[in-house]
């Protein structure tokens, strides 16, 4: 798949996106940000192709997705994943109800991804 130039409208997307997350994505955030999840190095909004993914681990190529009630069963994340699963990327979701109310469990399923790259999201 060729990589696609990050424009500087899709920096400033992301960038936009990073300064209004959901209540879900904020939580969350807490607990990735400056390496607090055992030492895993994460990013969020971050642009690849024509995406952003909410966060990205680099080093295990693992993106982490929450999701609204308006992604259930999306035609379009479906594309979205197929393409970042072409481009060598996992993508694990998270319904926002999960990461409110189970947040550690969402923190112990993400540290296990990152662990063992061969485990597949079930989303």
């Amino acid at each position: 798949m060729p990589h696609q130039p990050l424009t500087p409208a899709k920096r400033n997307f992301a960038r936009s996106m990073r300064r209004e997350p959901t209540e879900a994505e904020d939580r969350l955030w807490h607990e990735l940000r400056g390496r607090r999840l055992d030492n895993i190095k994460f990013k969020r909004r971050v642009p690849i192709s024509r995406f952003v993914a909410d966060f990205l681990c680099a080093e295990a190529k693992l993106i982490v997705e929450i999701d609204g009630s308006q992604h259930a069963e999306s035609d379009r994340d479906q594309e979205r994943d197929a393409e970042l699963k072409a481009r060598g990327f996992r993508v694990l979701r998270f319904w926002n109800d999960d990461v409110l109310k189970e947040l550690g469990a969402v923190c112990d399923t993400i540290i296990a991804y990152v662990k063992d790259k061969s485990l597949q999201p079930w989303r």
